[in-house]
């Protein structure tokens, strides 16, 4: 199409932010287990952009095996364990910080100790989606066939650190110690 001699180019895709406070936030968002219950543990980190700075309107959502690698879902072929959500969601703050309570999830079978994370920001046209592994499961990382399909240089990025009540997990966007995104 042309309006004046020119020729119009198409209009851009939406991105997945920056309104992600309008409609994906739920009240039990960030808590996949109530507080106090035994073996909570907060997973905690910052989402950053390629220059470092904090993405104070970015999305974490997570999904995860309950503590003996089940689902409360029709499709583990183990057949479903009713009771562990194992999903949170918490939209970062103005420092990119977000905080998940949650157990600790159990292998599943031929993989090690996970959680699976999409991440939703402003200038993304699709979700990312990576991985937290454990380092108190350092013998399973080792067999993780997901884990093990990473260059050995870019693992950590996907290993989060312990902390006082639970771990840290950062999340970069890209540049130098970019968390490694999965296609899926």
């Amino acid at each position: 199409m042309s309006q004046g001699g020119s020729r119009l180019s198409s209009t851009p895709s939406q991105t997945v932010g920056p309104y992600l406070s309008i409609g994906l936030p739920w009240e039990d968002g960030p808590t996949v287990v109530e507080e106090g219950t035994e073996g909570a543990v907060w997973i905690r980190g910052v989402v950053t952009d390629g220059e470092g700075a904090p993405v104070p309107d970015a999305l974490i959502e997570t999904w995860q095996a309950d503590p003996n690698g089940r689902f409360d879902h029709p499709d583990d072929p183990r057949g479903a364990v009713p009771g562990f959500r194992g999903f949170g969601r918490c939209p970062t703050n103005d420092d990119g910080e977000f905080g998940i309570l949650t157990l600790l999830p159990g292998a599943v079978p031929g993989q090690a100790p996970h959680i699976d994370v999409s991440v939703f920001a402003r200038g993304l046209l699709h979700r990312l989606v990576t991985r937290i592994y454990f380092p108190d499961f350092a013998e399973a990382n080792v067999l993780d066939p997901v884990l093990n399909s990473v260059p050995v240089e870019r693992r950590y990025t996907l290993v989060a650190r312990r902390t006082e009540d639970g771990y840290r997990f950062d999340v970069r966007l890209q540049g130098e110690g970019e968390t490694v995104f999965f296609d899926v």
